[in-house]
């Protein structure tokens, strides 16, 4: 045997044993793999390391190794983590305690963040060593000699359930407490795919253009965060399983929340079969976790008067509002950048307020990428004339539950004139499961002429009108006005125009 073929078949056969940390479940599968110029056959044998699973949550319960106390670095990550950080918004008296829909989600997310500490040389978490590792040249030799890094296979965490409870703020917590210099991302799913698909323009004539796309965004991130999970789109419905199948192939983590389960998304979508495989790998690739909590505390705070303005007058109202507001500025048309060279025009502004009538952007062909393009450079949106949703302006109602997701996402300030109160602008709208089974009464047929049967919308409503209540609070506008601080040196600059 050739001493370049032993060298080759010792880093084959040390490569094999290397350990794949937390694996969903112990394999004990065997490939062989032949070793040139050898008759020697080397089963390669993937064994679960130290961690067991929990069975109960699906979840490895692993003992992550001890820190020592000489680093102060290693001594700042073994005190962190969102269960931490919960318990000391507690003590500080911003959290309330004795949730324990809550505190059994952070659980799950603090057993996920020790899992990530105890891996994060081999997943390559740190930013730093991993550009070093991808700018470090080698000789072809040497890259067939060198037994090629696994990937630990680490399981993400889906946490799902009702609006108001909490989901976005458990993940934000687990996200802030990872390391600055960790590869991590964390976005709205509507801004995920928005940027899926500006990359994917730019990659056509590709052979495989997701397989790439996977690849680049793996470099940027291995811990994906993404918040409120859904689906309504059939152009992301089929993109997401194979993107997916990718980026779990590469190590990516996922970390998400959604109002529904995995097993209702994109429900009676179009070709949704195509779909189901995403379901099955979701579930596979994810701890399904429900934050089962019946309480809203969007609608626990007290509600700001002067934002949300209904009846007889309530156009007069805003105006005069927005001109409290403006400080009497003159106001004048913008036009801002939108995705993929995209303009939206904005027909009144002034002082980082836009002031749009309900039909200039939610009846025209506007998108998540025009109401992202639009707060990035407005910070409050006065919006004139929102009607009662029902079957007669069912794209409205989702261009609407679109443009407060993506404002709420934005921290921006939400003022509007309206028909009738949050909840009652959006009561026409059930679930298939929740319509009124259909009756040969002339007068029942008329009461639901207007229902809008839709489950996505369906789904959409209580998130929407929980926001519509928390977005009058002020502990909101407080927020609004905090996010207004970190961002007044670098946000954009619309461009006057008199069009």
């Amino acid at each position: 045997m050739r001493a370049g073929s032993r060298r080759l078949c010792k880093a084959l056969a040390q490569a094999a044993t290397r350990r794949d940390f937390f694996s969903r479940e112990v394999l004990e599968t065997s490939a062989p793999v032949y070793c040139q110029g050898s008759e020697r056959i080397f089963t390669l044998q993937r064994r679960l390391a130290s961690s067991t699973i929990d069975t109960k949550n699906n979840h490895p319960a692993s003992r992550p190794p001890t820190l020592k106390s000489g680093n102060s670095r290693s001594l700042e990550l073994e005190r962190a983590g969102p269960l931490v950080e919960y318990e000391r918004r507690i003590s500080s008296g911003h959290l309330l305690p004795g949730d324990k829909y809550q505190e059994d989600a952070l659980r799950a997310l603090q057993a996920l963040f020790d899992l990530l500490k105890s891996t994060a040389a081999e997943s390559r978490l740190d930013r730093t060593s991993a550009e070093q590792s991808h700018g470090r040249s080698k000789s072809w030799w040497s890259e067939l000699l060198s037994p090629k890094p696994s990937v630990p296979s680490v399981r993400g965490l889906y946490l799902y359930g009702g609006v108001g409870t909490g989901k976005t703020m458990l993940m934000d917590m687990f996200y802030e407490q990872l390391p600055s210099t960790w590869r991590k991302r964390r976005l709205h799913f509507h801004d995920f795919m928005l940027n899926v698909h500006s990359r994917l323009q730019k990659l056509k004539g590709v052979t495989d253009p997701l397989e790439m796309l996977a690849e680049e965004l793996s470099k940027e991130a291995v811990i994906l965060c993404v918040d409120e999970f859904m689906v309504t789109d059939v152009a992301d419905a089929l993109i997401l399983n194979r993107l997916f199948g990718h980026l779990w192939s590469k190590g990516i983590v996922l970390v998400s929340t959604s109002n529904r389960a995995p097993d209702q998304l994109y429900e009676r979508g179009l070709q949704r079969d195509l779909f189901l495989p995403f379901i099955a790998s979701l579930k596979e690739r994810c701890v399904v976790h429900k934050v089962g909590s019946p309480t809203d505390y969007r609608k626990l705070n007290a509600v700001e008067k002067g934002l949300y303005f209904v009846g007889e007058g309530a156009s007069e109202m805003l105006k005069e509002k927005f001109r409290v507001v403006t400080n009497g500025e003159f106001t004048a048309p913008a036009t801002v950048e939108v995705v993929m060279g995209r303009r939206l025009k904005v027909p009144i502004s002034a002082n980082g307020c836009a002031y749009f009538q309900f039909y200039e952007l939610c009846e025209m062909p506007l998108g998540a990428a025009d109401y992202f393009g639009l707060f990035n450079h407005f910070h409050t949106l006065f919006l004139e004339g929102v009607p009662v949703f029902g079957s007669h302006n069912r794209v409205a109602a989702y261009r609407f539950v679109t443009l407060i997701d993506v404002l709420y996402e934005n921290k921006a300030r939400f003022v509007c004139s309206a028909e009738a109160p949050p909840k009652e602008l959006l009561e026409r709208i059930v679930t298939i499961a929740d319509a009124p089974k259909r009756t040969s009464s002339r007068s029942a047929r008329n009461d639901d002429a207007d229902l809008l049967v839709d489950n996505e919308l369906g789904f959409a409503k209580e998130r929407t009108i929980s926001r519509l209540i928390e977005m009058q609070t002020k502990e909101y506008i407080d927020d609004h006005a905090a996010s207004r601080l970190d961002d007044d040196n670098d946000s954009p600059v619309a461009t006057g125009t008199d069009s």
